[in-house]
């Protein structure tokens, strides 16, 4: 029987204005340790985005932001300054607490068999 590997997740949320904390689901973030996997799925949705935040909302500087969150991801040169991290401490550095329009959801835990199938699934489950 396959070995199930620990896994951990958050979910990549838009809070277009941080001090009334509502938030759209974008994308989630999954690490597997054992694995050595950490990799992200987004997608803006711009007519539900522009009905949630409004006008002001940049689109452009969220497909940016969550452009560096896939570098970091991949880690490398390509991944700036934080993608030269360990794969753990990139993990831990995306899901840090932040007061921007880019956030993450709380960490959760879970087992999983593949890693990437398990990401397909939480993105479809949380944001599709």
């Amino acid at each position: 029987m396959p070995e199930k590997h620990l896994f951990e997740y958050a979910v990549l949320r838009v809070v277009p204005r941080v001090e009334r904390e509502e938030f759209c689901n974008v994308g989630v973030v999954l690490y597997c340790r054992p694995l050595g996997f950490l990799q992200c799925r987004f997608h803006l949705d711009e007519a539900r985005l522009r009905a949630f935040g409004g006008p002001a909302l940049d689109l452009d500087e969220l497909q940016a932001r969550l452009g560096a969150f896939q570098r970091i991801c991949e880690g490398r040169r390509h991944g700036g300054p934080i993608g030269q991290f360990g794969v753990a401490e990139r993990f831990r550095w995306l899901t840090a607490t932040r007061s921007t329009v880019l956030q993450t959801s709380a960490v959760h835990p879970g087992l999983c068999l593949d890693p990437a199938a398990t990401l397909d699934r939480l993105f479809e489950q949380l944001v599709g």
